[in-house]
């Protein structure tokens, strides 16, 4: 019932204005649904893979609070910590059964790249100029098997999405 709440509310956002745009699930899509969604603005990023391979897991840090683990944890996290005033702009990858690599771009030109680069390809990214990652949703069944990015302009008076 979250997720249906969760879906109509960004479908309203989209209705509303032109601010929000969403980027077309890509993966298998088996197992779960989930939803990462905080408040403010995306502030880093965690990514777990398994031995050089696929994407075994990944989290989001909106301020200072860490969203709940999508997948599982093994090791060490590649890690992207943001600058006060840098945003995710973009998001490319590879998927097959699983997702096989994710690379955030930021628009300072920064980059986490994490994974395999096999399979299919992927490059996901805002309508809006000033528009940002904001949202991530998809499937899992163990590792993450379908990812979608959600995007918005964040109003920065109020830390909210216009």
């Amino acid at each position: 019932m979250h997720y249906v709440a969760i879906f109509a509310l960004l479908t309203a956002c989209a209705l509303a204005d032109d601010h929000y745009s969403f980027s077309k699930a890509v993966g298998q899509g088996g197992g779960s649904s989930y939803s990462i969604v905080g408040d403010g603005r995306i502030t880093a990023i965690r990514v777990w893979e398994v031995y050089n391979n696929y994407i075994y897991g990944f989290q989001l840090c909106y301020g200072v609070v860490w969203t709940p683990v999508v997948g599982y944890v093994s090791g060490e996290p590649n890690e992207l910590h943001l600058y006060d005033d840098e945003r995710i702009v973009q998001v490319s990858g590879k998927y097959a059964q699983y997702i096989q690599s994710l690379i955030f771009v930021t628009d300072k030109g920064r980059s986490l790249h994490v994974g395999q680069p096999a399979g299919t390809a992927f490059n996901m990214y805002p309508t809006h100029p000033d528009a940002e990652l904001r949202y991530l949703s998809g499937r899992v069944s163990g590792p993450p098997t379908s990812f979608q990015a959600h995007w918005a302009v964040l109003d920065t008076d109020s830390s909210e999405t216009k």
